[in-house]
């Protein structure tokens, strides 16, 4: 191909190669490169690609620089929404520890300390029924209640946020 037939490629294959990408990427200045990148690919082609097969060279070389644009894209923002999302998840972690304080302050009071006992303090099912005077197998009782009550709490909170 001389520089001749490339000038006159350009002139031919420019816009309609810029729409094509265009139409893929959504993005003017993004299209624009893509098409300046796909005619240097050529330039530094020209003697291996013959003027018959220039516009095929064109929009396949054009096409695989817009699938490799779309993939840098597509993994940029994933990690992006990785990042966003665990950014996200510390503030709800600390919103929800708010929220289970609420939910474990209106707890009736027996409830409320056999699961602190538990869940906090570590003590076990006959150690907690010693400590209160309860018998171990209500001990286990107060301590499901109370947990079935957080969980519901806590999920009734998500509807609301």
């Amino acid at each position: 191909m001389t520089s001749k037939e490339y000038n006159q490629s350009v002139h031919e294959f420019s816009d309609k190669i810029y729409r094509f990408v265009l139409s893929n990427l959504k993005d003017k200045d993004k299209a624009k490169d893509v098409v300046q990148d796909t005619f240097e690919k050529l330039w530094l082609k020209l003697p291996s690609v013959g003027f018959e097969k220039v516009k095929s060279y064109l929009f396949t070389t054009a096409y695989h620089t817009l699938i490799d644009i779309l993939r840098r894209e597509k993994h940029f923002t994933q990690l992006e929404n990785q990042f966003t999302k665990d950014m996200k998840y510390e503030n709800e972690y600390s919103d929800l520890q708010e929220v289970l304080h609420k939910a474990i302050q209106k707890l009736p009071d027996d409830q409320r300390s056999v699961l602190l006992l538990r869940d906090y303090e570590g003590y076990s099912y006959e150690e907690i029924g010693e400590i209160t005077g309860l018998s171990e197998s209500q001990v286990k009782v107060y301590i499901y209640r109370a947990r079935k009550f957080l969980k519901d709490f806590v999920v009734k909170m998500d509807y609301i946020i």
